[in-house]
């Protein structure tokens, strides 16, 4: 719930933007920094705040963080001008930034023997999910109650994760934690930083097809946006299904492994996009893209769970912090995404972003291959849990 919640907070603003910007008196170019304020806030915040949160007790910072969160939509819905509800999305950047990590090592820490991979999947499929159901839902309410209802039913279902949180989640231990100089020593360390740059690799691969949707399939198929939405859901319920099997596959044949062969699924499907381009000269069938996109969606989104899983691993006594990190890397390779993916669009359509997300996928496919051989992870991902921190010396 608390992953889904965020998600759906972040995503929804692109599609309501047209609504923000006839309200509000300001242009859809000026509408959409509120996606790149809070993007940019949550990728600086993560790993700062994970240090500064490292003390306080995990139930207490899950539950009063989603009541802050909550506050803060309901603010967001009545947001008087452009000026105040910018500042109200660098609010939520902050405290989902200081949510998200825990939520993953929480999981993490209360999963039994064996079955990490499959925890940490679960709540990594909750952001697969917002996609999916939370961001069509937002957009839809938007249009039959404005924009700010919006905000409100993200407000409320974080309500209702404040209550299923404070009911359900056990009280966990607070361990002895070691001091702040000591963990920042440790996510300077090059495991934890070779896993960081193995995210963003994968998210300026894995997400730029995402992005560019629109140019690729009009490119590849010939039919212009019509199908769009249809495509843009396909890889969104792969993706939810591919952060399940992510989990499970890291439970069953551990980290490296689930991780390479992910890598190695998203590079070939997008190989695959490009082949059906060149054979269909831009009048592809729709159920053969629709076939490649699945074939990219579930390892674009599998490699979630056992990549927070090495995170939690390689961070040792600063694990929350390293997922966190790792965090940041995400959000960097999703604005990466973005830059490199415009100027491909913008030179060579929809084929050129194609050709671009390959280029990257086997980039990461090296770099991850040579980081997983020089720093493994253990077999199974019950072993990858962060050990009991210590506490720091006086």
């Amino acid at each position: 719930m608390t992953t889904f919640v965020i998600g759906t907070d972040d995503f929804v603003i692109a599609g309501i933007l047209p609504a923000i910007s006839a309200d509000l008196e300001v242009s859809e170019g000026a509408a959409g920094q509120l996606v790149t304020v809070f993007s940019i806030t949550y990728a600086i915040a993560c790993p700062v705040l994970a240090v500064a949160f490292g003390r306080v007790p995990r139930k207490a910072l899950l539950v009063g963080g989603l009541a802050a969160f909550a506050v803060v939509n309901f603010a967001t819905a009545s947001a008087p001008s452009f000026g105040m509800l910018m500042a109200l999305r660098l609010l939520a950047a902050l405290v989902a930034a200081a949510l998200s990590p825990a939520a993953f090592a929480i999981a993490g820490r209360l999963a039994p023997p064996g079955r990490t991979g499959r925890a940490i999947g679960a709540v990594a499929a909750g952001l697969t999910v917002s996609l999916v159901v939370g961001v069509p839902f937002g957009s839809w309410l938007s249009g039959v109650a404005g924009w700010g209802a919006t905000f409100v039913a993200v407000g409320t279902l974080a309500c209702l994760a404040v209550a299923m949180t404070a009911l359900t989640l056990p009280r966990i231990p607070q361990a002895p934690v070691v001091g702040v100089t000591e963990r920042l020593r440790l996510l300077r360390r090059p495991p934890v930083l070779l896993c960081v740059l193995g995210t963003m690799l994968a998210a300026c691969g894995g997400l730029m097809p995402y992005i560019y949707m629109a140019p690729i399939t009009h490119d590849l198929t010939g039919v212009g946006g019509r199908y769009v939405g249809v495509f843009i859901a396909i890889v969104g319920v792969s993706g939810a299904v591919g952060t399940v099997l992510g989990g499970r596959l890291t439970d069953r044949w551990g980290v490296d492994r689930t991780l390479l062969t992910a890598f190695g699924g998203v590079a070939a499907a997008a190989l695959a996009l490009l082949v059906v381009g060149s054979i269909g000269q831009g009048a592809a069938p729709v159920w053969l893209v629709c076939l490649a996109l699945v074939l990219w969606g579930v390892p674009g989104w599998a490699n979630n769970p056992p990549m927070s899983a090495r995170a939690l691993h390689m961070g040792g006594d600063a694990a929350t912090e390293a997922v966190a990190l790792n965090t940041s890397g995400l959000y960097a390779g999703i604005a990466l995404a973005g830059a490199l993916g415009g100027g491909a669009v913008n030179t060579s359509g929809g084929i050129g972003v194609l050709v671009a997300a390959c280029v990257a996928g086997l980039i990461t496919i090296v770099v991850m291959a040579l980081s997983v051989r020089r720093y493994p992870s253990s077999r199974h991902a019950s072993e990858a849990a962060p050990a009991p921190e210590k506490a720091a010396t006086p």
